[in-house]
């Protein structure tokens, strides 16, 4: 058997990259870009060329009035034109022009150094399937506001890592590279900036190998098309509708939670508290327990939604389907709403028999009514999530 070195491996590799007829597509979006999409493209292509690495550079033009195009076009690149107007948008139609194994993606605005695509490359090489380039730590004078820098990136790269674990430090940096064959694992959507927070969240999601590498960000060349607060809220926006288990369950438990232990309290020490106070306290636990299913079931919803619909894998989601059917949440909402209706008829004879007004049956009345609008809630829920679940058999 003939042996096999390093130095051969590195030959064959570079043999193999000689006669691929495109390794690397380079995809930048652009929108009225032309004082910078010109030295962009150019930039791209000379790297390439000095590396011998086999690539195109494809421009998503996004509906530019100033001559982006034709300028893109003449530099060498090949222009795709997509009338949508977003920066997810652009990114889609250039991804899906794109011809080659690997794809880069950067802004057309000069603030990445094109200079850096062999690294990404490298990088996807040694079995990366995504590369996020990190600028927090070489930004030149002038390149970020300072309120960008040191409060909005950190805040919602810290929120997104807090929300879906991906364990990225810049987690909107516009230079980053993947795999091509893994864009239907991605399974992007977004058509705005939130495309960027999409594109890790997605990868966490499906447990793609995510790697950071340290880049330099520059000035950017132009006016800079960034709403701080509407990019901003839009990013916070993705981030919350797709974590329902954040959102919804986790605020709604609690919700839940805190409302029973104070009707139970309250139900408890009847006779050492104030007449007035404790009726009103436990009319106030009542709505949070009431509330707080309520937000629960909507976040189960959105759970299913997710899992049949988009295809967004939810381990404890996953299991908990497995062992529960409609069957079961019709008996548990059913035997909350029985047991309620119970104690409410129980009080009703009570009146009967003794006159309304006593001091227990009215907190009692209470408890009894939130224990049947919660078993109602129950049992329409989980016809809800049946009716969702219909998707999994298709």
């Amino acid at each position: 058997m003939p042996i096999t070195t390093a130095t051969d491996t590195s030959t064959q590799r570079l043999t193999s990259r000689r006669a691929a007829p495109v390794l690397v597509s380079v995809v930048i979006p652009c929108l009225n870009e032309a004082i910078n999409i010109e030295s962009c493209v150019a930039q791209a292509l000379r790297t390439m060329a000095s590396f011998e690495i086999p690539g195109e550079v494809i421009v998503a033009d996004n509906g530019s009035s100033d001559g982006s195009a034709e300028l893109a076009e003449l530099a060498g690149a090949r222009v795709v034109h997509e009338p949508r107007r977003g920066y997810g948008s652009a990114y889609l139609a250039g991804f899906a022009a794109a011809r080659g194994a690997y794809i880069v993606m950067a802004d057309a605005d000069r603030t990445y150094d094109f200079g850096e695509i062999p690294r990404f490359v490298a990088e996807l090489d040694a079995g990366a399937d995504m590369v996020v380039g990190d600028r927090m730590r070489n930004i030149r004078p002038g390149a970020m506001p300072w309120h960008h820098r040191h409060i909005g990136n950190p805040l919602l790269s810290g929120f997104l890592n807090l929300l879906f674990h991906a364990d990225v430090s810049d987690a909107h940096c516009g230079m980053r590279a993947f795999r091509r064959d893994r864009l239907g694992l991605l399974a992007l959507r977004t058509t705005g900036m939130e495309f960027a927070s999409e594109m890790i969240v997605r990868a966490a999601k499906t447990k793609l190998v995510v790697r950071e590498l340290p880049i330099e960000y520059h000035p950017r060349g132009g006016e800079s098309k960034l709403s701080s607060f509407r990019d901003g809220w839009r990013h916070v926006r993705f981030l919350l509708l797709h974590a329902p288990n954040h959102l919804f369950i986790l605020p709604g438990a609690l919700m839940s939670l805190l409302g029973a232990l104070i009707s139970i309290t309250v139900l408890a020490h009847l006779d050492a508290l104030g007449r007035s106070w404790d009726l009103h306290t436990l009319i106030a636990g009542s709505l949070l327990v009431i509330v707080g299913a309520q937000v629960v079931s909507l976040g189960l919803c959105a759970r299913a939604y997710a899992t049949y619909f988009m295809g967004e894998p939810d381990r404890w989601f996953d299991r908990a389907r497995e062992h529960l059917r409609l069957e079961h949440g019709l008996m548990l909402g059913g035997g909350v709403a029985l047991l309620g209706l119970a104690m409410i008829v129980a009080i009703v004879l009570d009146w009967i028999e003794r006159g309304f007004g006593t001091l227990a049956a009215e907190r009692i009345a209470i408890a009894a009514a939130t224990l049947l609008v919660l078993g109602i809630q129950i049992v329409f829920s989980s016809f809800l999530l049946s009716i969702l679940g219909l998707r999994r058999d298709r």
